[in-house]
C-alpha cells in the first residue's frame, strides 16, 4: 500500500525530515520525505498498512518538540511506486498549500552549548554553533522552501567534517541547514571606532574585556546589532543615554545565568520558565532592594527587562567579561529599525561605540528582542518578535475572509489572518520615519510571500495621517480590495475577541491615544461589541489637554487643566515652572490659555495617570512613551490605599476630576506611595463598577481589558477581581501584546468578519 502524507504547521527547520527518516526506517517503509516551496512537508511511503498506521501514530506523538503540526493529510493508494529505499529528497518548488511557516529563531540548545566549551569538541569555542535543535531560522531565511540554499548560509559551503554531520542520519546535525564550524562557516571580527580591523587571535574574549573596562561596544547578533556595556558602571551608560538620545527609558539587560539574575532581580516561577525557554525573551522583572547594579539602568523603576544568554557568542562573551550582567539593548537612531548591516553599524554609530563586533554572515530578517511581563504568573507580551515571530498564533474559530491589518502608528507590526491563523510581523516600532515605514511593508510582504497570502480585505486605523493608513489606502488601489478604517479602541476589544472566539463582550480599553468617532482624543473607554459593531458605553471624563501634544510630554501641562478650578493652582504651575521648557514664561502662557478656555479635550486614562505623576513630582516630562505611568505603577507598588475614594459614575461620564484634586490637596499629608496606590485603586474600581453594570444591562457575560494600561498590574488585577467577583468572565491578552502592539490582530480579526 502506497500513503501520500502532507504535514503542515512548523514543519521546517525544526528537525522534522530527519525524524521521518528514522521512523520511516523503524516500521521498514520505502519512499521519501522532501520539504514544498508551501513550508509544508511531503511524504510518500509504501508498505504495509499497520506499519504506515504505526508510522503515522509516531509522527503525531513523537514529532521534535519545536515542530508543530497543524494538520496531516493523508490519501491511500492502491497502486505502489516500488521504492527501493526512504530517502530525503530534494526540496520541491511545488505550493498547493497556504499558511505554513518556517520556525522562529531559537536559543541555543544543551547539546551546542556543551560542545562550546569542551576542549575536546572541535567546535569549541565557535560563536555561530548551531544544530538541527537550535539556532536562528526566520533571521536567515530569504525564501522558502528552508533549505541551506534559500538561506543567508548560502554563502558558506560546508567542509567536508560538516558535510558528513549533514548526510548522516544519526547525527545531530542530520539536515541543519545551519550547521558551519570555524573552518567553513561565518567569521567574527572585531573592529575599532572607524570600523578598521582590529588584529585579534580572540576577538569575542577581547569584546568582552573591553566592555569591563567600561567600553560600549557594537555586537551583531541572530537579527540585528545591539550596543552593549557594563551593568556595574555609570560612565558607559551615560555615554549610551546621551548618544542614544535616551535620557530616562530602561535599557534591556542580559545575565550570565539565572543563579546571576537572582542577585539583583526577583524571579516568579513562571518567570524563570520564560527566561530559560528557547524563546529567550526580555522579562520584565522586580528589581531586588537594594539593587547591586547601576541605578543608571531604569531610573525611577522598580522593574528591570532580563533576558538570558542565545546564542553562542553571548556565552562566549560572559566567558571574558566581568559582572553579572551586561547592557545588551538594539542599536539604532530614535524610532528607526535595528540595525543590520556592518557597514550601516559603522556608518551610524560612529562616535556612538568604541569598538564593533561583526560577523560575515548576512542578517535575512532583522528582529528585536521579544520583551514579556507576568500579570499574576500570566505571560503579557510587551514586544512579541524574535522567538515568537513569525510562528502563527492559532484561534479559536476559523474565518472566512482573508484580511490583513495594518497596525496604529506606535509599535507596530502588521496581521495576516488566514482560516484559523493569525500571522503577526516581527516588532516593527514607531512608523512616524520613512526607514520604520519601509521596514512594515517590506516584513508585510514577506511574511505574505512566507505563506502564500492574497488579503480579501486590508484594515487600518481611523486617523488619517498615520503612516499605516496611508499604506493601507495605496495598497487596496493596486490590490483593488476594500479598505476597512477600524476605530482604535475597537481594534484592541477586537484582538480579545479573536483570542478568545467570543462574539460579544464589554471592553475596558485604556491606553495615552486612539482617534475616536467623534474625531476627539479617545483614551478611556468601555465598548458594547457584537461581531464586527460596537457602541461607546461610558468613558472617563474629558479633561483638557493645554497645548495639545505638548500636554502629552509635559504631564503639568494636564495638572493645570484638569485642575483648572482650583484656586490655588495657578500658584503650584508657577512653582513648577522650572520642569517646563520655557520656565515661568510658558507658566503664564499656559494659565492665559485657561482663561480663553483654548484647549482640546481627551478621555485618555494615561494622561489622567500621567498628572498624578507629576503632581508627586516622580516625572515632569515623558522622555519615552509611558514614562509618568510607569514611575506612577513602580511608586504605587509600595503604597496602600489611604483615600478610599468611591467611584463617580455620572451616566455614561466616569468622572475623574476629584480624584486627581484629592490627591493634589493631600500631597503634603500623606504618603506619595499611598496617593500612587490610592489613584491607580480608583481608577480600576471606576472603570470595571461601570464594566460590570453596562454588562449587566446588556446581558453580556465577558468583560475584557486592553490597551497599553493593562500592563499595569495593579489596575489589572484589581479590575479582573471585581469583574470575577461580580460573576462575570474576565479576558484579557496573552496571545498579543494589550498595547498597540496588538492592534494589527485585532483590525485583521474585525475586518475578517464583515
Amino acid at each position: 500500500m502506497r500513503a501520500v502524507i502532507v504535514v503542515s504547521g512548523i514543519v521546517q527547520g525544526v528537525g522534522f525530515r530527519p525524524f521521518i527518516y528514522r521512523i520511516a526506517r523503524r516500521f521498514e517503509l520505502k519512499g521519501f520525505v522532501r520539504n514544498r516551496a508551501d513550508a509544508v512537508v511531503e511524504i510518500q511511503i509504501e508498505g504495509e498498512r499497520s506499519d504506515i498506521d504505526g508510522f503515522l501514530i509516531a509522527l503525531r506523538k513523537e514529532h521534535p518538540p519545536l515542530a508543530r503540526l497543524d494538520s496531516v493529510h493523508v490519501e491511500y493508494l492502491d497502486q505502489e511506486t516500488g521504492f527501493s529505499d526512504f530517502t530525503i529528497e530534494i526540496s520541491s518548488q511545488e505550493r498547493t498549500k497556504t499558511g505554513s511557516v518556517i520556525p522562529p529563531d531559537i536559543a541555543i540548545c544543551d547539546d551546542c552549548l556543551d560542545e562550546l566549551h569542551s576542549l575536546k569538541d572541535r567546535r569549541c569555542g565557535y560563536f555561530f554553533i548551531t544544530c538541527t535543535n537550535c539556532g536562528p531560522r526566520f533571521t536567515t531565511i530569504v525564501a522558502v522552501p528552508y533549505d541551506r540554499p534559500n538561506t543567508t548560509m548560502r554563502e558558506f559551503p560546508m567542509c567536508l567534517d560538516c558535510r558528513a554531520e549533514y548526510t548522516n542520519p544519526l547525527d545531530r546535525r542530520f539536515h541543519a541547514q545551519t550547521v558551519a564550524c570555524a573552518v567553513c562557516g561565518p567569521k567574527v571580527t572585531l573592529l575599532d571606532a572607524l570600523g578598521h580591523p582590529v588584529g585579534s587571535s580572540d576577538p569575542i574574549g577581547e569584546a568582552g574585556k573591553l566592555i569591563s573596562e567600561g567600553r560600549v561596544l557594537a555586537l551583531k547578533g541572530n537579527g540585528g546589532f545591539h550596543l552593549a556595556s557594563s551593568t556595574l558602571q555609570d560612565a558607559p551608560i551615560e555615554k549610551l543615554r546621551r548618544s542614544k538620545e535616551r535620557k530616562n527609558k530602561p535599557f534591556a539587560i542580559m545575565a550570565r545565568s539565572f543563579e546571576a539574575t537572582e542577585g539583583f532581580a526577583e524571579i516568579r516561577p513562571r518567570e524563570r520558565e520564560l527566561l530559560e525557554s528557547y524563546v529567550r525573551p526580555i522579562v520584565l522583572l522586580r528589581k531586588r532592594d537594594p539593587f547591586p547594579l547601576s541605578s543608571l539602568i531604569s531610573p525611577g523603576l522598580d522593574t528591570i527587562g532580563v533576558m538570558l544568554p542565545y546564542t553562542g557568542l553571548h556565552y562566549l562573551i560572559f566567558d571574558s567579561a566581568d559582572g553579572p550582567a551586561l547592557i545588551m539593548t538594539s542599536a539604532n537612531a530614535p524610532n528607526e529599525p535595528i540595525i543590520t548591516d556592518n557597514n550601516t553599524a559603522v556608518t551610524r554609530l560612529r562616535g556612538v561605540v568604541d569598538y564593533f563586533l561583526v560577523h560575515s554572515r548576512d542578517i535575512a530578517q532583522r528582529a528585536d528582542d521579544s520583551v514579556v511581563r507576568c500579570i499574576d504568573q500570566i505571560p503579557t507580551p510587551i514586544r512579541r518578535s524574535r522567538g515568537y515571530a513569525p510562528a502563527p498564533i492559532v484561534l479559536p474559530n476559523q474565518v472566512e475572509t482573508r484580511a490583513l491589518g495594518l497596525g496604529a502608528e506606535l509599535n507596530v507590526t502588521s496581521c495576516m489572518i488566514l482560516e484559523n491563523k493569525a500571522y503577526l510581523t516581527q516588532h516593527i516600532g514607531d512608523a512616524e520615519t520613512i526607514e520604520t515605514a519601509e521596514f512594515l511593508e517590506h516584513a508585510t510582504n514577506y511574511l505574505k510571500r512566507l505563506i502564500g497570502f492574497e488579503p480579501e480585505v486590508i484594515a487600518c486605523d481611523l486617523h488619517p495621517k498615520f503612516a499605516t493608513t496611508k499604506i493601507g489606502e495605496r495598497v487596496v488601489e493596486e490590490l483593488n480590495v476594500p479598505l476597512l478604517r477600524i476605530q482604535h479602541h475597537h481594534a484592541h476589544v477586537g484582538s480579545l475577541m479573536a483570542e478568545y472566539a467570543v462574539h460579544e463582550i464589554v471592553g475596558i480599553v485604556c491606553d495615552g491615544f486612539g482617534l475616536g468617532d467623534d474625531k476627539k482624543a479617545w483614551g478611556g473607554e468601555i465598548l458594547i461589541c457584537r461581531g464586527h459593531q460596537y457602541q461607546r458605553a461610558a468613558h472617563l471624563e474629558q479633561q483638557p489637554m493645554i497645548g495639545g501634544d505638548l500636554a502629552t510630554r509635559y504631564p503639568t501641562r494636564m495638572v493645570a487643566g484638569i485642575l483648572r478650578d482650583e484656586p490655588t493652582i495657578g500658584d503650584w504651575l508657577r512653582a513648577n515652572s522650572p520642569h517646563l521648557p520655557h520656565g515661568q514664561k510658558e507658566a503664564d502662557t499656559i494659565l492665559h490659555q485657561l482663561e480663553k478656555k483654548d484647549f482640546i479635550w481627551t478621555t485618555s486614562c494615561g494622561r489622567v495617570l500621567d498628572s498624578i505623576a507629576a503632581i508627586l513630582g516622580l516625572s515632569h516630562e515623558r522622555t519615552y512613551e509611558g514614562e509618568p505611568a510607569m514611575k506612577l505603577e513602580s511608586h504605587a507598588n509600595q503604597g496602600r490605599d489611604r483615600l478610599k475614594l468611591n467611584p463617580e459614575i455620572d451616566g455614561e461620564n466616569l468622572r475623574t476630576t476629584n480624584m486627581v484634586r484629592e490627591v493634589f490637596e493631600n500631597r503634603k499629608k500623606l504618603p506619595s506611595h499611598d496617593l500612587a496606590f490610592s489613584a491607580e485603586a480608583y481608577v480600576a474600581r471606576t472603570l470595571a463598577s461601570a464594566a460590570v453594570e453596562i454588562a449587566r444591562r446588556e446581558n453580556i457575560k465577558t468583560v475584557g481589558f486592553s490597551g497599553g494600561v493593562a500592563f499595569n498590574e495593579q489596575i489589572a488585577l484589581t479590575i479582573r477581581e471585581i469583574v470575577n467577583g461580580a460573576g462575570l468572565r474576565y479576558l484579557s491578552n496573552s496571545a498579543v501584546p494589550p498595547g498597540d502592539g496588538g492592534i494589527s490582530f485585532g483590525q485583521a480579526y474585525l475586518a475578517s468578519l464583515i
